[in-house]
């Protein structure tokens, strides 16, 4: 069976980026992984950091659930995702036991530090999932397998210097955009606190809004999600696209 994992920042982020195309992908008998670095224990302005991160890993495995998915526990704590040698060792260790086909992660730049360095360290993992020499925690043996990474859109489709990101794929999400907002609704602890902090009037609409947004870019779909390969080297073929071929049909490439 082929296999998928998303690998993102925080609880609720493969929600908003990456929740269509996992569940586009499950439907065609794909094996899906869920994977959140950190732990959620900076989301809140009620709870303290124990009490909050308990309840966002409660409602991630529920929402990996829903979809099937198998949930990964997170390694750190929000703000703490830095590019370390500690870290890097538990996500190779998560990427050598699913063995993934795809690997689907946050954009290389992003609105914040969380986000650009699970890039990085999910990037990195999959390059050492093959070094035998490159130790990881829990240890798990290396694995001989093509991995190709697709990265998503950033938030707000900007990156960090305000200016608009193209994706290299679109992927139609119109039939699966309530679920993803169903998905994301399990994140109930989320929407007062996105409120009061980030000023996002709507937490369900927001997402809707982040998809069609990426649907009207396609010029195709009314809803989408958007994605760029990585570069070949070190991990697949040159002209690998696992995701295309999975759901031709479904998508649309960049003029």
């Amino acid at each position: 069976m082929k296999t998928a994992i998303a690998i993102a920042a925080h609880p609720d982020d493969i929600e908003l980026f990456m929740s269509g195309t996992l569940m586009l992908l499950r439907a065609c008998g794909w094996d899906i992984h869920y994977m959140n670095v950190a732990n959620g224990c900076c989301g809140t302005s009620e709870y303290d950091p124990e009490t909050i991160a308990r309840m966002r890993r409660e409602e991630a495995r529920a929402a990996a659930g829903s979809i099937g998915a198998t949930f990964h526990e997170s390694v750190c704590d929000d703000m703490a995702i830095f590019y370390d040698r500690s870290t890097l060792a538990r996500i190779a260790s998560t990427i050598r036991r699913v063995a993934p086909d795809i690997i689907l992660t946050h954009a290389p730049a992003d609105y914040m530090e969380d986000h650009m360095n699970t890039c990085r360290l999910a990037v990195t993992a999959a390059f050492a999932r093959g070094m035998p020499n490159f130790p990881v925690d829990p240890p798990q043996p290396p694995v001989d397998k093509k991995v190709t990474i697709y990265h998503a859109q950033p938030f707000s489709h900007q990156d960090p210097l305000r200016r608009p990101v193209q994706p290299e794929m679109f992927i139609d999400v119109s039939g699966v955009v309530e679920d993803k907002v169903a998905m994301l609704a399990l994140h109930a602890s989320q929407k007062q606190w996105l409120d009061e902090s980030q000023g996002h009037d709507s937490y369900l609409q927001m997402l809707r809004d982040l998809d069609a947004e990426c649907g009207r870019m396609s010029g195709v779909f009314a809803f989408a999600e958007g994605w760029r390969r990585h570069l070949h080297l070190g991990y697949c073929d040159p002209d690998d696209d696992p995701l295309g071929e999975a759901l031709q049909g479904l998508v649309s490439m960049a003029n």
